[in-house]
């Protein structure tokens, strides 16, 4: 089948791939490409957040954890490592789904947990580094004979094609009038020290994290619903650091090289699903909030099966 991709981010390319190796042709459609998006300053850490129904993102999260690591073993160019991290609670909460599909998972003892949090668990996961990772997805893409265009789409009924697969992020606020997704800020900060292993707080409200990769460690967050600002603030510099000493306290403010901002494209619930509009099938697959490289190749199977299920 003709099938045409709008967007050209870790989900728009994940969906590429996986629809060239079922077969369909392929064309990408996007207004900006890697360096330009906000997958480029992804941290980026296979960790299911800012993500919802949780029954269907743990499933596409497990698949998108095998596929990573596969990756990472066969693929060196992809820039994918394993790394172990341990995430930092403060209250005791149900163990999340997802423990049983990855390689490493235990709860901590009370002695490795930092004042200030009482509970936590040790993970195995995939890092990815973006810098590496997307030029390896755009090159796949054309391997497979995909089709890369540069194009602005503003409306879905211009595009001419059999299936038409809607990645636009944060775009799909205005190209499908879906209020529903809002940018979640980020800010991150990197610095050249390894802290061995990385520390986590995925409370929006406390989000903290730093996430060591071979070329420096990413430092952050914020989690700032509804805010478009890309500018880099001082404020929040020093809030990102004061909780990274928190749980890191060996963090050597010297070290750091430079800093980022990116917008995640959120929404209350993943928005991946099917709907016919005269005879072009169209699959919408955005809202993927802080979860967009965590979910991805789960839900770009997904995509391929809503396909092959319309056409049965």
């Amino acid at each position: 089948m003709d099938c045409v991709v709008i967007g050209a981010g870790v989900s728009g390319l994940s969906s590429a791939i996986r629809l060239l190796e079922a077969g369909h042709n392929v064309r990408v459609l996007a207004r900006e490409f890697s360096p330009d998006l906000v997958s480029d300053v992804a941290a980026a850490l296979w960790y299911p957040f800012l993500a919802h129904p949780i029954e269907k993102t743990d499933r596409w999260g497990a698949e998108t954890y095998t596929e990573l690591m596969r990756l990472g073993e066969e693929e060196p160019m992809s820039g994918i490592t394993m790394r172990f991290g341990r995430e930092y609670l403060r209250e005791v909460v149900e163990l999340p789904g997802w423990r049983k599909d990855i390689t490493h998972f235990r709860v901590l003892e009370s002695g490795e947990i930092p004042e200030g949090w009482i509970f936590g668990w040790e993970f195995e996961s995939p890092i990815i580094e973006m810098y590496h990772y997307m030029p390896w997805l755009l090159q796949r893409t054309r391997d497979l004979g995909g089709i890369i265009e540069e194009n602005e789409v503003e409306d879905l009924a211009e595009i001419s094609a059999e299936v038409i697969v809607n990645c636009s992020g944060i775009g799909a606020r205005e190209l499908c009038q879906d209020t529903e997704v809002k940018p979640v800020r980020g800010q991150i900060i990197y610095i050249n020290q390894d802290p061995g292993f990385g520390r986590f707080d995925q409370q929006p409200e406390t989000l903290t994290y730093t996430i060591a990769r071979r070329d420096c460690t990413v430092l952050g967050g914020t989690a700032q619903s509804d805010d478009w600002s890309l500018e880099l603030r001082d404020s929040d510099r020093e809030t990102i650091l004061q909780k990274c000493e928190a749980v890191w306290p060996e963090l050597d403010r010297s070290k750091i090289i430079g800093e980022s901002v990116g917008l995640r494209p959120s929404r209350s619930e993943v928005r991946l699903e099917s709907e016919k509009i005269n005879d072009t099938l169209i699959i919408h697959n955005y809202g993927h909030g802080g979860a967009g490289v965590t979910l991805s190749w789960g839900c770009a199977d997904e995509v391929v099966s809503l396909i092959e299920e319309s056409y049965e």
